[in-house]
């Protein structure tokens, strides 16, 4: 596969996020043209039997005109996931009332 780089995206803006295993990178870049889009790219290091390791990743692209439904969804994904949580910590209360995440562990 050719070089990204080489194809005249020019990197406007990075950002990385390192969360366990897992390394997050949020890039900017601009096309010929001069329109500006996303990459965000997963790279997680993996670990062979033989104690060599690789780095596996997946990258998505996003164009601006998909910025408004991408980052509606991703926010809806969240709010449900927020939500069940809280569910769950009143559910996990009401069957257990001894055990109460005041001044203990939180789930969020």
């Amino acid at each position: 596969m050719e070089d990204f780089n080489k194809r005249g995206n020019d990197e406007v803006y990075s950002n990385s996020i390192r969360a366990g295993k897992r390394t997050y990178f949020f890039d900017v870049r601009k096309t010929r043209n001069g329109e500006m889009f996303l990459t965000i790219t997963e790279s997680k290091k993996i670990m062979t039997d033989d104690g060599t390791f690789h780095f596996e990743k997946h990258k998505i692209f996003l164009y601006k005109e998909d910025f408004e439904k991408f980052t509606n969804g991703l926010n809806e994904a969240l709010e449900f996931i927020s939500t069940s949580i809280g569910a769950e910590i009143s559910d996990q209360e009401t069957e257990n009332p001894e055990q109460s995440t005041a001044g203990g562990d939180q789930l969020y």
